[in-house]
């Protein structure tokens, strides 16, 4: 692999967005638009090819659409699916602001505590209280959050972003979420389902209707999600035949493998090979990987000392060979060592 810019953000790039409604204008000049709730997902890009994708996989009707603003025209289809496949990618997926909008951009941005445009403590907050985001549309912040997910079978690699206002699904993604960044650290992929639900609220004699977007870990049970990094297979495949075999296959007995081994190499590659199955943490900070180096160490002091004991022999002039003793790398160091793109082996 070639250099990299140490400082610059990578970052996959946009295809699409996923959406749970549109505007449509007012009724009288100058009024604002008015949303439109879908129950089922709407997709739109600026490529009519990624648009078609979705149309062929999850039906609806291919239009040219215009966005609210001075935006350029793009494709959009209204799907009829109320759940989609998706892939949580790599990294914190997840970004989540109090803003609030208006034609001449974002004017606040808050993250609860502090506005981070003009750096003063949350307005909504002190204004309305606890309970600001029971306020009329438009004059406090809404919730806005967006979640970049991968959608396995569209053309392109890249990833659509799925927005969202709704204040419960911001608390019920930001949940999900980070539960699962915990067990995988923010590494391998995902899979995930993205459900429109609809939800009822009732609240000072009224009744609301009002749809939630929720996400759910698809495939896999909690503790393969919370157990670490995904294999890529599983994550792309994680209800077939390939899924299956490698949910159902016995796990090797590791220990028994490492000290079947004859040398601390050997041991460092059934550490390799736990790694690649998903079954040990890339950072070695995990129990397996742990019992492993400690092997590891007692078969390095078991080489030494087999090695002190044979006697050099001198060669055809009588000379002994030199010897040639190098410092072994800290038994604790040793995951690093065997990282991917490393280069060296301990």
């Amino acid at each position: 692999m070639g250099g990299r810019i140490i400082t610059m953000q990578r970052q996959a790039r946009e295809l699409g967005r996923l959406r749970t409604g549109w505007s449509v204008p007012g009724n009288k000049p100058g009024d604002r638009p008015r949303p439109v709730k879908s129950k089922t997902w709407v997709l739109s890009s600026h490529a009519e090819h990624y648009v078609e994708a979705a149309a062929d996989a999850w039906g609806g009707e291919v239009e040219r659409w215009q966005p609210q603003g001075n935006g350029a025209p793009q494709f959009r289809v209204v799907t009829k699916a109320e759940q989609i496949d998706a892939l949580l990618p790599p990294g914190d997926p997840l970004s989540q602001y109090n803003e609030m909008w208006s034609k001449g951009g974002c004017q606040r941005r808050c993250n609860g505590e502090t506005e981070q445009i003009t750096r003063q403590a949350c307005i909504c907050l002190r204004q309305f209280g606890e309970e600001w985001y029971l306020q009329k549309k438009g004059t406090v912040c809404a919730a806005t959050t967006r979640l970049n997910v991968m959608l396995p079978d569209m053309p392109d690699l890249g990833v659509w972003r799925a927005e969202t206002h709704s204040f419960y699904a911001a608390n019920e993604m930001a949940g999900t979420v980070d539960m699962v960044l915990s067990g995988t650290n923010g590494q391998g992929l995902v899979p995930v389902s993205l459900r429109i639900e609809p939800r009822t609220r009732v609240a000072g004699g009224q009744t609301k209707h009002f749809p939630v977007v929720v996400v759910e870990v698809r495939g896999i049970t909690p503790r393969q999600a919370l157990t670490g990094p995904l294999p890529t297979a599983l994550a792309l495949d994680p209800t077939g035949s390939r899924a299956v075999a490698a949910i159902e296959a016995p796990r090797p007995d590791y220990l028994a493998l490492a000290e079947a081994a004859l040398s601390s190499d050997d041991v460092r590659d059934v550490w390799r090979q736990a790694r690649e199955a998903g079954h040990v943490h890339p950072k070695g900070n995990d129990d397996l990987s742990k019992s492993l180096m400690a092997i590891a160490a007692r078969k390095d002091v078991e080489e030494s000392v087999d090695a002190g004991r044979q006697e050099p022999e001198p060669d055809e002039d009588g000379a002994y060979p030199v010897e040639i003793v190098e410092d072994d790398a800290p038994a604790d160091a040793w995951p690093a060592v065997a990282a991917p793109g490393s280069g060296a082996r301990s």
